[in-house]
């Protein structure tokens, strides 16, 4: 009777393919995570201040940050048990188009949406656009 590698060490072997295969280090093709659109450090930044200044006129209570596939969405909540009353939505295929970032209600009404977030957190930053 012989003994093909295979019939010899099955765990081994299986054990060094599984390896190769769930360890993303040694093979990085192996499970690719899916690109997620997020919001980069200086959006985040903005956003945060926005939401730091609503927290302290005690406007807003709590948010929620979601990174899609195909969108990033920054939620904001006047307490944690209602839907949201505005996101703000960075869309990379709208980059050409109507613009990147939006703003938008809780019942679904898009407030303003453009190429730059300054401008489109105008729409709810009721300091600066006082100013």
């Amino acid at each position: 009777m012989s003994l093909t590698s295979e019939d010899a060490e099955p765990s081994a072997s299986n054990a060094a393919a599984r390896s190769a295969v769930a360890n993303p280090l040694t093979n990085p093709s192996a499970n690719p995570l899916p690109n997620r659109v997020t919001f980069n450090r200086f959006e985040l930044n903005r956003i945060l201040n926005l939401y730091g200044r609503m927290v302290s006129d005690g406007e807003w209570r709590d948010y929620a940050i979601d990174f899609l596939k195909d969108r990033a969405v920054f939620s904001v909540f006047r307490r944690a048990s209602e839907v949201p009353i505005y996101r703000i939505e960075k869309d990379p295929r709208l980059a050409r188009k109507q613009g990147i970032y939006s703003v938008i209600s809780a019942t679904g009404l898009i407030l303003r949406r453009g190429h730059d977030l300054d401008r489109v957190l105008l729409a709810i930053d009721r300091k600066l656009a006082l100013v």
